[in-house]
């Protein structure tokens, strides 16, 4: 125990021993600064020194931009720049996709390039069979909630819904004399009406117009891009009076009969139909007459 405490008394006397620090002036020897210290007095001096001198870079770090630099450290500007990248790149895959369906429409349009020609108007609707003994037709619960709404609604409607139909009609473009039909042998995918000359060509239906320009082969063409991916063509125009991203309406004037494009022989509006990539013979669907 003495030995113990003589130990302790030995640590306890080199910690509080005082010692002076000066500062001379080397050429003088003239004593400038001095301080007086103890082993314990530097200890805790340097141990608050260290202390101040993390917190001080703590709050560097997470309140300026040097945490930028600090590798795997992301800030929240930072994740907030990646994420709109992320939406505007999503955007610009949409767009393009649009962008590459309309070129690829306004292509077929031009060239007729047709990948199939056996398309009828029967094949058109081939996709759409289905086998009833592969359909499972027993109503769910929310099935015979909704009929039961429906059925209390239609009570009390007005108008007798049996009679109503929903049959898109299209509007003809032109009235005039049919010169050339639609025929896929001679991949003639449009029909040729005669008119008199600055005669006013209508749209079909409701549309976006999505070309309207002048080419070598037919003239002035505008193509509008209706519902349901419906495209109809017409070529050989005389004038135009849409342009590229107008709006029309069904009935509504776009262009007039003219003669214009080496493939012409005469006054007439070439008029195409399209529906998915796929021709139509307009006189099924218009009556020109």
């Amino acid at each position: 125990m003495a030995k113990k405490g003589k130990k302790r008394k030995e640590i306890k006397r080199k910690l509080l021993h005082k010692y002076r620090l000066v500062i001379l002036n080397e050429s003088t020897f003239e004593e400038k600064i001095s301080f007086k210290l103890n082993r314990l007095n530097v200890f805790v001096t340097g141990s608050i020194f260290i202390i101040v001198l993390i917190g001080l870079t703590t709050l560097l770090i997470a309140f300026s931009p040097l945490r930028e630099y600090i590798p795997g450290y992301s800030s929240t500007k930072l994740k907030r720049q990646a994420t709109e990248l992320t939406y505007k790149t999503d955007s610009l895959v949409t767009v393009l996709n649009y962008t590459n369906r309309y070129l690829n429409n306004v292509r077929l349009v031009l060239k007729g390039d047709v990948e199939n020609n056996e398309t009828s108007r029967d094949s058109l609707f081939e996709r759409y069979k289905l086998d009833p003994n592969t359909i499972d037709l027993t109503p769910i619960r929310e099935d015979l909630a909704l009929r039961q709404e429906v059925e209390l609604e239609d009570k009390y409607n007005l108008f007798d819904q049996d009679n109503q139909d929903n049959v898109t009609v299209l509007f003809p473009p032109l009235n005039g004399t049919i010169s050339q039909t639609y025929d896929i042998d001679k991949k003639h995918y449009a029909v040729d009406v005669v008119a008199v000359t600055d005669s006013p060509i209508k749209s079909i239906a409701d549309g976006t117009v999505i070309f309207s320009e002048w080419t070598s082969d037919t003239g002035n063409v505008v193509i509008i891009e209706h519902a349901d991916n419906l495209i109809s063509a017409y070529k050989h125009c005389g004038s135009i009076t849409k342009a590229q991203g107008d709006l029309v309406r069904a009935g509504e004037v776009i262009a007039s009969v003219g003669d214009t494009g080496e493939l012409t022989t005469g006054p007439h509006l070439h008029f195409e139909l399209w529906s998915d990539g796929k021709p139509l013979n307009p006189q099924n669907y218009i009556d020109f007459n």
